[in-house]
């Protein structure tokens, strides 16, 4: 290929071109009235505005796509994530018109972008599944039965769905036909499907999920996991490599099991298998995301990978480089989605102009942004601003560095989620690793000032006093002392400064 048109905006545009013009390839940047000085349009080679700024009337548009495509003799057209990207009746679309879709086929699209068929898809395959159904419910007495089969809580979830729309916790039976009518109107609204079906919901849950590259040779790898379990509204916030609480033999049965999802739609290119994982570390398949995800940085630090050049590499017929034995975990990676968000008013949308925006930089400090000082964020897509990614030798290392990145990053004109991001490196159930998906809800008053107890500060100063010092492991029944703080802290602060 030698021309690749990105069909998408902001930082994931930018950061797909970045790559394929390192490759030699040139870029086609398609844009809506609203992104029309995104930097992401000043970076291709050639820049088309595809319509006005609603996504409807823009970015959605896939005939459209194709025919600026088509006109401007593009190879490739790659999708990034959003939008078009998992949308099988555009990748068809693509394929017929003789472009390369820079992603996987759109039978495999298809399968699992339904989560009711990925589950069929992959039964053959010796993969824990959460227990439930496979199939459709509309009657809600017989669902009501099912729910009370399976026992509660038990989860309602859209079989279209994704982001946490369609998704209900019931609690009891007495509460269940009206969550299961809120579950369907809601995945009608926003999948235009309204089928559901019912899950044990797994308590305690941490949310792991397993990166897999597969070419068109019939070779696929894992890349290792990534820990996405501090979220809200079922959404991710922070993103990390490799996690915390996996052991080498739950990391390579996962990984065999992602691998063999792959092989269940004979996949090809990029894609994340998703999976929970209870309190006694029993793993459950959730789905497959058919697409880069938003989180993909932290696996290209640990492993030296290139996600977006061996997804063009694939696309283009040539074999994976690397066996499985090949792939390695190179120190620790953290990820933190700055949304201009305010997280004292529940995380609502605090959209501005960015009076004062300035990145940090430094060894092993990544930024991906497709906004620079004055520019105003649209109101018309995801309020996210850049993704802030940190590198280092270990998970203490990489926790500090994350402080101090956000120390440094300066935004002004609206609220953001780098406070959060400080509030959660600085939580002692983050350091120590003992957290789930339910970090928020039980750590999180809502309020970023004042949540640290004396007891949690001794603690946190002591984790990297460790790391100073050397040590590994930290006994918290010797660090209740508060004479100690003090001494702690000015270690703590020279650690941070080296």
């Amino acid at each position: 290929m030698k021309k690749i048109l990105v069909a998408n905006r902001g930082e994931i545009a930018l950061r797909v071109m970045q790559s394929i013009k390192e490759m030699g390839i040139q870029t086609v940047a398609i844009y809506s009235e609203a992104d029309r000085q995104s930097l992401h349009t000043q970076f291709a080679d050639e820049a088309v505005c595809i319509g006005p700024p609603p996504s409807k009337d823009s970015y959605l548009l896939g005939d459209k796509i194709i025919e600026v495509a088509k006109s401007l003799d593009v190879d490739g057209i790659h999708p990034g994530y959003g939008f078009l990207s998992e949308n099988a009746e555009f990748a068809k679309k693509v394929t017929d018109a003789g472009l390369n879709f820079i992603g996987p086929s759109p039978e495999a699209i298809e399968v699992m972008g339904d989560k009711l068929a990925a589950k069929q898809a992959v039964k053959e395959y010796e993969i824990p599944m959460v227990p439930g159904v496979d199939e459709a419910i509309t009657d809600v007495k017989k669902a009501k039965e099912i729910a009370s089969e399976i026992g509660y809580p038990i989860l309602i979830k859209a079989a279209a769905g994704g982001g946490g729309k369609g998704m209900r916790i019931v609690e009891a039976a007495k509460d269940f036909e009206e969550q299961m009518e809120r579950a369907v109107s809601e995945a009608i609204s926003a999948f235009g499907n309204g089928a559901v079906f019912i899950e044990k919901f797994v308590s305690c849950p941490r949310h792991i999920e397993i990166q897999v590259l597969a070419d068109k040779h019939g070779n696929i790898v894992y890349l290792n996991e990534r820990e996405c379990s501090i979220q809200r509204r079922h959404q991710k916030v922070i993103e990390e490599a490799p996690s915390a609480v996996l052991t080498e033999e739950l990391r390579s049965a996962m990984g065999q099991s992602a691998i063999d999802v792959a092989k269940a739609c004979d996949y090809i290119g990029a894609g994340t298998v998703e999976f929970l994982i209870d309190d006694q570390h029993n793993y459950y398949f959730l789905e497959m995301n058919t697409r880069l995800q938003v989180e993909h940085p932290v696996t290209e630090l640990i492993t030296g990978l290139d996600l977006v050049k061996e997804q063009v590499k694939v696309a283009m017929g040539e074999r994976l480089s690397f066996t499985q034995s090949d792939v390695g975990i190179y120190g620790h990676a953290l990820q933190l989605r700055v949304y201009a968000e305010d997280p004292e008013n529940n995380f609502l949308p605090d959209i501005g102009k960015l009076e004062k925006y300035e990145l940090p930089v430094g060894p092993g400090v990544r930024v991906d942004t497709a906004f620079k000082e004055g520019m105003t964020i649209p109101v018309y897509y995801d309020p996210m601003i850049a993704k802030l990614i940190v590198h280092a030798g270990s998970r203490e290392e990489a926790i500090a560095k994350m402080k101090s990145a956000i120390e440094d990053y300066q935004v002004v004109g609206v609220k953001t989620t780098l406070g959060f991001g400080d509030y959660v490196m600085s939580h002692t159930a983050f350091i120590s690793g003992n957290f789930d998906t339910n970090f928020i809800k039980e750590h999180y008053s809502g309020k970023l000032d004042n949540q640290l107890t004396v007891s949690d500060e001794a603690y946190i100063a002591s984790v990297f006093l460790a790391q100073y010092l050397g040590s590994r492991r930290v006994d918290r029944e010797k660090v209740e002392n508060a004479d100690t703080i003090s001494s702690w802290k000015l270690k703590r602060k020279k650690y941070l400064k080296n």
